[in-house]
């Protein structure tokens, strides 16, 4: 069963989440009301997957992510967002978050991100997919290196993870198994030198590889 940490300073939205996901068979291991209770409790716990509020009090959702992804790289961090607050989107994808929800979003959308991060997807929606373009495409952040290390095919399947894609979704649309897209994805990784599809996604956008379309 997945194990869930969830981390916002809302008692009623905790709750919420609690209860969507413990009816969906997910087990809620631990609550956090700030940041540092965030990290303490993960290492405690060590959950499978992190529900993050990227706004907390003591210590930011994004330092919180950036420690927990450093010191316990097996447990996946989803963020929670509010409106307003993209300018804080890629300093939690450079830290280490890999979904990216609104707490607008539908109990029954976080329970399917949470699932789709404990297998090892990314959950990026368009909307933040829009957002994160634009910081991508500004001049600092973009890479000069020519050329890509990356076949035609890794180049299809990272552009695909970037789109949002399952690696089921991806295996049915590329007409080739789950385990070759997951091989795939370990040569990007290594010729990228990213540890998981997030970093791969970012740093291959950077660079001009890929890109991530505004929808």
């Amino acid at each position: 069963m997945t194990r869930v940490l969830l981390a916002d300073d809302h008692t009623l939205l905790r709750h919420a989440l609690r209860e969507a996901l413990e009816s969906a068979d997910l087990e809620v291991v631990a609550e956090a009301a700030d940041g540092e209770e965030a990290v303490r409790l993960a290492h405690e716990t060590t959950p499978d997957v992190v529900v993050m509020d990227v706004t907390m009090p003591v210590l930011d959702g994004v330092e919180a992510t950036r420690r927990i992804t450093t010191e316990m790289p097996g447990t996946r961090v989803a963020v929670l967002t509010m409106h307003g607050e993209q300018r804080l989107l890629a300093e939690a994808l450079r830290a280490g978050a890999v979904a990216f929800l609104g707490k607008d979003s539908a109990m029954s959308e976080v329970v399917e991100a949470v699932r789709a991060v404990a297998a090892g997807d990314i959950v990026l929606s368009p909307e933040i997919g829009a957002s994160m373009l634009r910081e991508l495409k500004s001049p600092e952040t973009l890479g000069t290196s020519g050329g890509s290390p990356l076949t035609a095919r890794e180049e299809e399947v990272l552009q695909l993870v970037a789109d949002g894609r399952s690696t089921t979704e991806i295996s049915e649309e590329l007409f080739i198994s789950a385990k070759t897209v997951k091989n795939h994805l370990a040569s990007v990784y290594a010729k990228l030198d990213a540890r998981d599809r997030t970093q791969a996604v970012l740093t291959a956008v950077r660079r001009g590889i890929i890109s991530l379309h505004e929808d």
